[in-house]
């Protein structure tokens, strides 16, 4: 089985004059009848998650929800009260000053929704000061930096300051000053939020075209579920500090926890999220599937839609090359209706 690049078990965070006298979390106490007895805080409660190498993993809810808290707890930019949280099987908590400044150089890098861009240095300074301040030499942050801005379509732009460039241009210096260290890992906390409804596509379809092409592992904070279904290959869902719903996208869409949860993805088009899996008829002992057309059961209803369309014969639903399911063209049609059991 492979590690995870971060496991969070049982993370609790309190703010208040109440945190340093507590001796266990608090887990028979709600939230808000602790803070009425104490006049503290429960950001961050018991929430466990694994994000696996590679993966870009997702954790969305509204505002006061306790996300960007727990991603600051991932890099100890935050000091959880309990729990561990750990990064190739390495307790970061436990992690002295200096292992952790390494972690935060080398490993771990982070994208915030304001930029940070220093604004009295060029550009490509910009890009290179994570370099610079580990201590990389002149000539070799310069070209890697120079590398970065290619890779995230800014080469014209190395000698600007930030000020001369837009919001959507100034993300991508982000973008590119977090991947010039090489980091293991990738935090986004919320980086898109403040800028237009086009530039944020645009700067979500560069974050999915990064991802292709280094692989990296990201864990992404959103407050908007369009953009973790978009991005996320795995998403949780926080309430008042506390998981509500954990999971792939077609399952929080199809199968989602509670009345919160579903009010979230009411309004998404199911046949936009959900895979064959969720509509397929299961395939009976000795059945003959037909000769319809066969896709994987991975397979996103929406692009299944034409081979339905043309096709009399029910779709042939696939999983390690063998037919698992079919579906037949009134299924399609009822899920793209909203009108199917369990799916709308």
């Amino acid at each position: 089985m492979v590690q995870p690049t971060i496991d969070v078990r049982g993370l609790w965070k309190v703010f208040g004059a109440e945190e340093p006298r507590l001796g266990a979390p608090p887990v028979e106490e709600t939230s808000s009848a602790f803070r009425a007895r104490t006049g503290s805080t429960i950001a961050v409660r018991d929430v466990s998650f694994e994000v696996r190498p590679g993966e870009v993993f997702v954790v969305m809810g509204l505002s006061g929800s306790g996300k960007s808290t727990l991603v600051r707890c991932l890099t100890r930019l935050v000091e959880p009260t309990f729990g561990q949280v750990l990064l190739d099987g390495e307790d970061i908590r436990a992690a002295d000053e200096r292992t952790l400044r390494e972690i935060r150089r080398h490993r771990i890098s982070m994208v915030f929704q304001h930029f940070g861009l220093l604004p009295h240095r060029r550009v490509i300074d910009n890009v290179g000061f994570g370099l610079e301040i580990r201590g990389d030499p002149r000539a070799q942050r310069l070209a890697r930096a120079r590398e970065m801005l290619d890779l995230v379509g800014l080469s014209g732009v190395a000698e600007s300051y930030p000020d001369q460039l837009s919001g959507g241009m100034q993300q991508r210096v982000g973008l590119a000053r977090a991947l010039a260290v090489d980091p293991e890992v990738m935090l986004f906390d919320e980086p898109f939020s403040a800028l237009d409804p086009l530039i944020r596509r645009e700067m979500q379809n560069e974050v999915i075209r990064l991802h292709r092409v280094m692989g990296k592992t990201m864990l992404f904070i959103t407050h908007d579920l369009a953009e973790a279904l978009r991005l996320g290959d795995h998403i949780l869902i926080m309430r008042d500090g506390a998981v509500v719903q954990r999971g792939a996208p077609d399952e929080i869409v199809g199968a989602p926890a509670d009345e919160y949860v579903a009010d979230f993805v009411r309004d998404v088009p199911r046949s936009h999220v959900l895979t064959l899996r969720w509509v397929m008829r299961p395939l009976d002992p000795g059945e003959d599937p037909g000769d319809g057309p066969a896709f994987p059961v991975t397979t996103i209803i929406r692009d299944a839609i034409g081979a339905a369309s043309t096709s009399e014969a029910p779709i042939r639903v696939t999983e390690d090359d063998q037919v698992v399911g079919l579906v037949d063209r009134g299924r399609i049609l009822g899920v793209i209706a909203g009108m199917e059991p369990g799916v709308g």
